[in-house]
C-alpha cells in the first residue's frame, strides 16, 4: 500500500524539558493539605497519610529522567492519523513469521500498561516460549491520552478511535490484517473496531468485566445473581467518577491539571481499589510505576482530554450481537466485581475463557507472564 507524506510515521523520543520537572516539585512543596476523618483509612477517598508519603517520595526521590531511559529503550513513534498526531511503540516480534498485535489501554492507565508483556510478546523464545508465537507489538496512546494528540473537537468516541485506529494498522503500518488485545476503553474500542472493520482483523484478545447498560434479565443463574450484587454493591460506593467524568469533566480537570498532588490522589485510589493488592496498592505496583503513570498524564496535560471519553462515549444498553471475529476473554479474579462466563455469553459468542489465576483490573501489569501466555495460546492456531 503506498504511504502518504501526511500519514508517514516518525521516530519519537520521550523528553521533558527540566523546567517541567522543576515546576511539579515546587508545586508539590505546596500543597494544602485537606483534613482527614480520625481513622479513616481509605473509606472517604485517597488516605492522607499514604499520599503524603508518595507525595514525599515523588519531590524528593523520584528520578523521572531514570524512567525516561526506560521508556526510550523502545521504539517510539508518531503519525498523523485523522488529523491527530498519535504516539506508538513499535517493536519488531523475533521468530519466522510475527502476527501484528495491536494493545490498547484504558482509563487512569496509559501504554505504561502493556509494557511488561511486551517483550514476552515480541521474543517469546527468550521468555520460555517458541519463537514461532513471536507479534510484531504495537502499543498505542489512545487520542487524548499521553503522548497522543488532544482531539479540539468534540466526538472523539470509541467508534471514532476504532476506526483511527484501523487507519493506523492497515494504512500507515501497511498491516492487511491485525490481532488486538485490550482491556478497560481499550477493549470498548477494540469490541467497535471487530464490529465495524471484522475483515482486518485476526482475532480480538480482551479481558475484564461488562456493567450492563439496560434491564437486567429475567432468568439470572446463581453465579450471575452474585455477579450483579456485587455488580449494586459497586455502583453504590465505586462510580462517582464516572458520573463525574461522563457529565462535566471539564469542571474536574482544572483542579487536577494544577494540582500533581490532586492528581496523584485522583488516580491512585483507582489503582487501590481496582488491583489485586488487598488494600495495599504496592503489592501490585512500586511507587516508581504509579509515579510514571502519573507524570506521564501531568507533563503532556492530558487529564482532560483523557476523562473526556466518558462523555463522547455514552454506555449504550447491552444488545446480543456477534462478534464476527475469534474472542478470547481472560477473567482476572480480583477485577471490579468477579464475572462468571455466562454473563459475558449473554452479550458475546466466546471462543476462548480463561479464568486467571490473580490480577485485578490491569492485568498485563499485574499479571504479564499469565496473559502473556493466554494471548499466545489464543493466537496460536490463528496464525
Amino acid at each position: 500500500m503506498k504511504e502518504t507524506e501526511h500519514m508517514k510515521k516518525h521516530p519519537f523520543k520521550v523528553h521533558i524539558e527540566q523546567e517541567t520537572l522543576d515546576d511539579v516539585r515546587a508545586r508539590l512543596e505546596r500543597t494544602r493539605w485537606p483534613d482527614e476523618i480520625e481513622g479513616a483509612g481509605w473509606d472517604y477517598g485517597t488516605n492522607l497519610a499514604y499520599l503524603k508519603n508518595l507525595v514525599n517520595y515523588w519531590q524528593r526521590e523520584f528520578d523521572w529522567r531514570t524512567q525516561e531511559q526506560a521508556l526510550n529503550c523502545f521504539a517510539h513513534f508518531k503519525a498523523c492519523v485523522d488529523g491527530l498526531h498519535i504516539h506508538f511503540i513499535h517493536e519488531r516480534g523475533k521468530g519466522p513469521n510475527p502476527m501484528p498485535l495491536l494493545l490498547l489501554h484504558g482509563w487512569p492507565s496509559s501504554f505504561l500498561q502493556m509494557l511488561k508483556i511486551l517483550p514476552l510478546l515480541t521474543d517469546p523464545q527468550a521468555h520460555g516460549g517458541e519463537a514461532f508465537d513471536a507479534f510484531d507489538v504495537i502499543v498505542a496512546s489512545l487520542p487524548g491520552y499521553g503522548f497522543s494528540d488532544q482531539p479540539k473537537r468534540p466526538g472523539m468516541g470509541i467508534k471514532q478511535m476504532a476506526d483511527l485506529f484501523n487507519t493506523l494498522m492497515t494504512e500507515e503500518l501497511g498491516y492487511r490484517r491485525y490481532a488486538t488485545h485490550g482491556t478497560d476503553w481499550g477493549r470498548g474500542i477494540l469490541l467497535q473496531l471487530a464490529f465495524d472493520h471484522p475483515q482486518a482483523l485476526v482475532g480480538l484478545h480482551t479481558g475484564g468485566t461488562l456493567i450492563p447498560g439496560g434491564p437486567l434479565p429475567d432468568d439470572l443463574s446463581e453465579a450471575e445473581q452474585t455477579y450483579v450484587n456485587h455488580l449494586q454493591h459497586w455502583r453504590s460506593q465505586e462510580t462517582a467518577y464516572t458520573a463525574l467524568h461522563a457529565t462535566k469533566p471539564q469542571t474536574l480537570a482544572y483542579g487536577l491539571n494544577d494540582s500533581p498532588a490532586g492528581l496523584a490522589a485522583w488516580m491512585v485510589e483507582k489503582f487501590r481499589s481496582w488491583s489485586d493488592c488487598n488494600g495495599d496498592v504496592e503489592k501490585a505496583f512500586s511507587k516508581d510505576e504509579l509515579l510514571t503513570n502519573i507524570m506521564i498524564y501531568w507533563v503532556t496535560q492530558t487529564i482532560s482530554s483523557s476523562i473526556r471519553i466518558y462523555y463522547e462515549s455514552p454506555r449504550p444498553a447491552f444488545q446480543r450481537r456477534r462478534v464476527e471475529v475469534p474472542l478470547a476473554w481472560a477473567q482476572p479474579p480480583r477485577d471490579m466485581f468477579p464475572m462468571p462466563r455466562s454473563w459475558a455469553e449473554r452479550f458475546y459468542d466466546i471462543d476462548r475463557w480463561t479464568d486467571l489465576p490473580a490480577g485485578g483490573h490491569f492485568p498485563e501489569w499485574e499479571q504479564p507472564d499469565a496473559m502473556a501466555q493466554d494471548i499466545r495460546d489464543f493466537f496460536r492456531p490463528l496464525r
